[in-house]
């Protein structure tokens, strides 16, 4: 945007072009073309408007890039140990209150709304802190799915096996058949993140197949106690929260 700044200044004509800073400083290219503005008078007010819109958004980036870089000054100050009181007058604030809710508006450059669009959180203490508690709830939702993605990973080739052992005590018809064969022939070296991942899937679609032969036939799945517990631990396996999808 500079660099188009720059053509529409040579084009009509800028005595002090030369003199313009490089693309790479955009502050005091900014400085350059507000003190320089006369020289696109001859241009067409198109062309004008046009210029000084691309100013108008280069002064908004830079505005936010600001923000950006003094919440982290204030942050690794705030890690050092500076009190508020100290941070006030840096942030050209009266009281220690006012920089802590200048430093939470500061914020909000960082962070988006809940909604679908992803909106940039208002600059307020109370919008910012209403998206770090979101946050918050969202990184701890996050982090139980994966404590129960990791109980599932722990479980599914105890599980996978034991359903294997008990076959015979099983009620199998040909899908229940073909899926236990599937689980037999990748148990063995079961030991890579797809290989898993292809145990989980064939160990749900055994027990959607054991499951929907119990209800077509009303006849229970396993003949034994042994047989019975593991085919309900691998349905429990399936139903837990981190269990793959497919499941």
């Amino acid at each position: 945007m500079v660099a188009e700044l720059r053509q529409v200044h040579e084009a009509a004509g800028d005595p002090d072009i030369e003199r313009m800073p490089s693309d790479e400083e955009i502050y005091g290219a900014l400085l350059y073309t507000e003190k320089h503005a006369s020289a696109l008078r001859r241009c067409a007010a198109a062309v004008q408007q046009s210029a000084a819109l691309k100013r108008v958004q280069l002064w908004e980036y830079l505005r936010e890039q600001a923000d950006v870089h003094q919440l982290r000054a204030v942050t690794d100050a705030r890690g050092a140990g500076a009190p508020w009181v100290r941070l006030a007058p840096a942030l050209a604030v009266a009281a220690p209150s006012a920089a802590y809710n200048k430093a939470k508006r500061l914020q909000a450059v960082t962070l988006v709304d809940g909604t679908a669009k992803a909106r940039p959180v208002r600059r307020t203490p109370e919008a910012v802190l209403e998206a770090e508690r979101r946050q918050a709830l969202e990184a701890e939702a996050e982090r139980r799915r994966q404590e129960a993605a990791e109980r599932s990973h722990r479980l599914l080739l105890p599980v996978a096996r034991r359903l294997v052992e008990q076959r015979e005590a099983l009620v199998l018809d040909e899908d229940a058949e073909y899926w236990l064969d599937e689980i037999s022939a990748v148990l063995p070296d079961c030991v890579t993140p797809t290989q898993m991942l292809s145990l989980s899937r064939y160990l749900a679609a055994a027990v959607r197949s054991l499951r929907k032969h119990e209800q077509r036939t009303a006849v229970p799945v396993a003949s034994t106690q042994e047989a019975h517990a593991a085919y309900l631990a691998a349905a429990a396996l399936q139903a837990e929260p981190g269990a793959s999808p497919g499941a």
